[in-house]
């Protein structure tokens, strides 16, 4: 599940900039909405599974390999062109994709950190709350909290001086709602999912005493 959060969270680096038209509907969304969800999900799973401490520990580890993967991105951007002609126009359209994947990976960066932190604080408490139960109501309210909490922060910084504040601001709510409705329609298989992981691991743990403090990495 961790490989899988990873790898969702860069391959989404990649697929932002590419803003899609909805059918003849007055509604923008950038690709990453097909994938992204994909990362909550799993967080959710992670949470309610293994608690808040392993979802943190995966949260920094996510967070530290797509930091590395839009370091060497930038590297290779930086690297001379090659002196053929015809090798020329492809390492500028290479160029051309790759140097925004900095500018989103920095503000993605801090926004799924935030985002996915709020979303495992959300899942983890009510599921003490609750004592376990709901789990597709619990499921919703945090990948609502958590998507909220990542838009608001990710979108005006990768798409301002693109578009305007209110745009950003329009395209942010319709991804939160777009990606919510996806987490919606995958709850059936998300719940089934966990309903095994709990069986095969014999483990579902409860949050008691603990620190959610998210700088406490050690503490897994």
């Amino acid at each position: 599940m961790a490989v899988v959060l990873v790898v969702c969270l860069i391959t989404s680096n990649f697929f932002v900039p590419r803003l899609w038209q909805v059918g003849r509907l007055p509604l923008q969304l950038s690709g990453a909405v097909l994938l992204f969800p994909v990362s909550y999900i799993l967080n959710d799973c992670i949470t309610e599974v293994y608690g808040y401490r392993k979802a943190r520990f995966v949260i920094w580890l996510a967070f530290l390999l797509s930091a590395f993967v839009a370091l060497m991105a930038q590297l290779v951007c930086w690297l001379p062109a090659p002196l053929q002609d015809g090798s020329r126009p492809v390492a500028e359209s290479f160029n051309g994709l790759f140097s925004m994947v900095p500018k989103t990976t920095a503000a993605s960066l801090v926004a799924f950190f935030v985002g996915s932190t709020v979303n495992a604080w959300i899942m983890s408490r009510m599921k003490v709350a609750s004592r376990g139960r709901e789990f597709g109501l619990r499921a919703i309210v945090s990948s609502l909290g958590g998507e909220i909490a990542d838009s608001a922060i990710f979108f005006p910084v990768v798409f301002g001086g693109i578009l305007t504040l209110p745009e950003a601001l329009k395209l942010a709510g319709m991804q939160v709602c777009a990606k919510v409705l996806y987490e919606v329609v995958a709850l059936p298989l998300t719940s089934w999912f966990v309903h095994r992981v709990k069986a095969a691991e014999e483990l579902d743990v409860f949050d008691d005493n603990i620190s959610y403090n998210p700088f406490r990495i050690k503490d897994i």
